[in-house]
């Protein structure tokens, strides 16, 4: 169902004529029965009632008119509202986000929002730690977790799964454990956070629950760090679907265990309080959202 359709109805019943329809809107009289009867087959529904000498709207046609005129008008609207946004994202942003994304997929999805508003400039500060506002001089931050501060202004992004993974040639030297208590076997890629090492994996299947407490020779606290190490086929790692999604689908990381789920994160977008809620951070919000969606989706 097209707007130019929706209008073309619109200016029937207006004028009670197809053909002075079709004159003020510049097209042939056969293009405008064609396209009426188009939303009409569209609708399932008779919006005139034709005879020789008149043309006289449905009750079913009045109801829609109505709706018609509504949803147009609302998507005016919401035209200007976009246009006038666009000319209000302007000035810096300045943002924190995990070193996974920052690197590997916000640097690139930085890119387009900048050519979409040509006024906009950033200051990225990447990070997995969670940002002091004020010390970091940072709008807002994009972290994996709700946070435990309720002052902070928190956006939902996405909620991701967690993914146990090893490259081609890991699995091809050591072999792939077939379940999550083999991992006992193998080299686990570990990250640290504040003090706190994630050496505790999580696994269900069914009834069937495993914690894994993991041992390894590598330990960063730069998620971007641990990817790579798995990429290049140093052990297994327990990273977010997100961080890893373009290795997957190129196939230089394979997913192990499928058939068992690890707990989900969840993903916010940060800000300190109101006043950093700005069009372009709203507008930043809206693209984490998209991308991300479309990550979760594709994968």
């Amino acid at each position: 169902m097209n707007t130019s359709d929706l209008n073309l109805f619109i200016r029937i019943a207006e004028t009670g004529s197809i053909t002075e329809s079709a004159k003020q809107l510049g097209i042939s009289t056969a293009a405008a029965s064609t396209a009426l009867k188009r939303l009409e087959s569209k609708l399932d529904l008779q919006l005139f009632i034709r005879t020789t000498r008149q043309l006289r709207i449905t009750a079913q046609g009045e109801k829609f008119l109505y709706h018609c005129r509504q949803a147009l008008t609302s998507l005016e609207q919401g035209q200007i509202s976009a246009h006038e946004m666009k000319d209000s994202v302007t000035g810096e942003l300045r943002f924190s986000v995990p070193s996974d994304l920052g690197r590997n997929l916000i640097f690139h999805w930085m890119n387009e929002m900048m050519d979409l508003y040509p006024s906009l400039s950033v200051d990225l500060n990447v990070s997995d730690s969670l940002s002091n506002f004020f010390l970091d001089q940072v709008d807002v931050a994009l972290r994996y977790g709700k946070p435990e501060d309720s002052t902070m202004v928190s956006f939902h992004i996405a909620t991701v799964k967690r993914i146990t993974c090893a490259s081609p040639s890991y699995i091809a030297k050591n072999g792939a454990p077939s379940h999550p208590n083999e991992l006992r076997k193998h080299n686990c890629l570990l990250y640290r956070l504040d003090g706190r090492l994630f050496n505790n994996w999580e696994y269900q299947k069914g009834s069937d629950s495993v914690r894994v407490k993991v041992d390894s020779d590598r330990v960063s606290n730069d998620t971007d760090i641990v990817r790579r190490w798995a990429v290049e086929g140093m052990g297994i790692a327990y990273r977010s679907q997100i961080d890893i999604s373009s290795d997957l689908i190129d196939g230089n990381l394979v997913e192990l265990f499928p058939d068992f789920k690890s707990p989900t994160v969840e993903l916010y977008l940060l800000c300190p309080g109101r006043k950093q809620v700005t069009p372009t951070v709203i507008a930043f919000r809206e693209m984490l959202r998209e991308k991300c969606a479309k990550i979760i989706n594709d994968c």
